[in-house]
This record gives C-alpha cells, structure tokens and sequence, in this order.
C-alpha cells in the first residue's frame, strides 16, 4: 500500500509517497495546482503498484480544488481534520516545521490509520456556494459591527444617543431607522434650533418620505431629549461630511449583507433537510441557512455524536490516578461559524424559555441537577432519567 501524503499551501502542494516500515516511494516533490501537473500527479499515483490513498489535511480552502481533481480522477482521497494532524507524534525531539517534513508526517499518519481513513466526498454545487455565502456574511458582518461602531463613536461627539432613539430592525434593504434619522438630523443643533412644533412637522415629513411610523409622542421625547446635551463637533460642512460618509459606508455594507441573506435563504431552501431545520425553536431565516451551510450533507455522520465532536462541542475527558476533573472544555476542534450559530440558537431558547422544548428542557432541566449538587445533596439521590420520546426529568432516589 502506498501513502501519498500532500501538504497542501496556496497554489502548490508537497508531495510525499512512502509504504509500511518507512520505504520511502517518492521523495518530498512540489506540484503546482494546475490542471497539467495535477494530472501528471494522478497518472503517477496510478501506476504505483499496490492500493494508493492520498491522505491531505482539510485546512481552508486551498485543499478543495486539488482533492476535487484527485477524486475525479478516481483516486482515494482522504482529507483530515489538520488536528488529527497535529497531535500525530513525530517520535523525535527536534522540532521541525517544513513543507517537506509536514508532508511526510502526513504519509505517515496515513500508514498509521489506514483502516480508519475515510474518503473524501465532494460538496455538491448548493452547498459548497451555501457555505462561501455563510463565510462571506460572517465577513460583511465583522465589517458592519465596525462600521457602526464607527458612526456611533463620530454621533457621540454630534448627537450623542441617537443610535438608542430607535429599535426598529433592519429592513430587507439594509437600512436602520436610526441610522436614516441621523442621516438628516446627524447633528444636535438640527434639533435644538427649530421650535417643537417645528420639529414635531418636519419629522412628521420625514416619516413619511422614509416610510416609518409617525408619533408626536416619539417627537416631543425627542426633542426633549436633546435640550441639555453637548456637542463636542461643530455644526459645519466637515462634520456633516464625515457623518455622511460613515454612514454611507453603513448602508453599503448592510446592503449586501441582507442581500447574502436573501440568497443563502433561497439556496439553502433547495435542500432535503430543509424543512426539518427551520422547523426547530429557535431557527429563523438567519440561523437555519447557517446551520445547513455549516453542517453540510447531514448523511455523511454515521452517529449524533459524530455531529458534536465535528462542531466540536462534545467535553473531554480529564482523568488521571485519583484525579478526575468535573468540568472539562469542549474541543473546540470544528469551525467556529458552527459553534457560533448554535450558540445563538440556545441563547434564543434561554430568552424565550420554550418549556415544550426537549433541547430547552434539557438544558433547564440539567441547571437543576447542578444546583443540587452545589447546595450538597448527594449525587446518588438525584439524577436525570430521558423517555423514548426525548422528554427528560429529575429523578430522585
């Protein structure tokens, strides 16, 4: 048997072949990711005798297209999780970290677990663009978290909290009430210098060209509001600019982030498991695309468990002699957009406080057992029992 282990890098990989008891088939070698040495690559691969596995790292996206190509060529690709990797001995005291010696570490792990390696399987075209959307979102939403914070930060010095006048959500095209009030009214002497009735009707023409709710109400609070606060930025075209633009900038990125939105929700509603997903508290048009985009083909999971250790939630084990630790960290070994999505799905069920939920429940129902042990009853006395049908109770002894 023959293991190819690929180190794989932006636009080249090294290559490392060797056989059991350390033969060494081929010598670390460099291949760039192009179609002609890729398929050099493949046609050497096959005529090596004896069953070959390529085995490479799943690390980014640079791994994608060559695993591609080596599969539809109809060769026996693996791609591992990179901490499998890692945490594979070297069985050496030096430390060494090269592109030659990493592919040969990664021939190795491959001779090691051969029984255990498991073939990669291409994403089709819905998810693998369903999952580029998700990473895109994760990014325009960084950058719009600055990009607010930005505005508030350069408002605090010419309106300071107008970002809390309003909470309206945003819309499907990426405006925020008070973003658009502070587009026109972006400075306190905006305010200050009209009369209340003065304000109470321009704010009323600007609900209605901006198509939000008008309420005296809101207007004299407002206009209350600003009598005895302080600017720190004049009134003058510099000011007005910067505000402007920031909040331009805003709008932009908002844009296109509910436009990504859109279309995971369409894509993502092409798939089987589709209708499954949104049905679950706490999933909406946000949550339930990210979980398919994150999770991918659910049928390629042998077990439930297999799922958590992939998101890398499952908790470890920490036992040694007569120590044994009660709490130990998840692994935190799978991509974080997955642990970061299922958080927002609990921290949902914790608000809403769903108790018909059997994920809600356990959760609830497993704070309790914790608190008993913590004011002192014995474990043996108390304890969670589950019924076929997912519901869950404490159970006393």
């Amino acid at each position: 048997m023959n293991a190819a282990g690929i180190d794989v890098s932006k636009g080249k990989s090294m290559v490392s072949v060797m056989r059991p008891f350390g033969e060494v088939v081929a010598k670390p070698f460099t291949v760039r990711h192009t179609g002609s040495e890729l398929k050099e690559l493949a046609d050497y691969l096959k005529s090596l005798d004896g069953e070959t596995r390529i085995i490479m790292e799943h690390t980014g996206r640079y791994y994608e297209p060559v695993a591609q190509f080596l599969h539809d060529a109809g060769l026996y690709v693996s791609a591992v999780n990179p901490k499998l990797i890692k945490d594979y001995g070297n069985n050496s005291l030096r430390k060494v970290k090269t592109d030659k010696a990493d592919s040969r570490k990664i021939a190795k792990y491959g001779l090691d677990n051969w029984v255990e390696l498991r073939q990669y399987v291409s994403m089709d075209k819905i998810r693998y663009q369903l999952k580029t959307l998700n990473r895109q979102c994760n990014l325009y939403g960084k950058t719009k978290t600055m990009m607010k914070n930005n505005l508030i930060a350069l408002l605090d010095q010419t309106y300071p909290g107008v970002n809390d006048l309003f909470d309206s959500p945003v819309r499907e095209d990426g405006t925020q009430k008070w973003v658009d009030f502070a587009a026109s009214f972006w400075h306190l002497e905006c305010v200050k210098n009209m009369s209340l009735d003065a304000f109470t009707g321009r704010y009323r023409k600007w609900c209605k060209r901006n198509k939000y709710n008008f309420s005296s109400d809101k207007a004299a609070e407002i206009y209350a509001g600003v009598q005895d606060q302080i600017a720190m930025l004049p009134k003058d075209a510099l000011t007005k600019l910067m505000i402007r633009q920031a909040i331009n900038a805003l709008n932009a990125v908002s844009a296109t982030l509910e436009k990504l939105k859109a279309e995971m929700l369409e894509l993502s509603s092409q798939l089987p498991e589709y209708p499954a997903v949104m049905e679950m508290r706490g999933v909406g048009d946000s949550l339930g695309p990210q979980l398919m985009a994150e999770i991918g083909d659910v049928m390629r999971f042998a077990r439930r468990s297999a799922i958590t250790s992939f998101a890398g939630v499952d908790p470890g084990a920490d036992q040694s002699g007569g120590h044994e630790a009660k709490s130990v960290p998840t692994s935190k070994s799978g991509p974080p957009e997955l642990r970061k999505a299922l958080f927002l799905v609990m921290d949902h069920l914790i608000q809403t406080k769903p108790l018909d939920d059997p994920a809600y429940q356990f959760d609830f129902l497993f704070a309790d057992f914790l608190h008993f042990l913590e004011v002192g009853l014995p474990s043996g006395r108390v304890g969670l029992k589950f019924r076929a049908d997912g519901a869950a109770g404490l159970v006393y002894a």
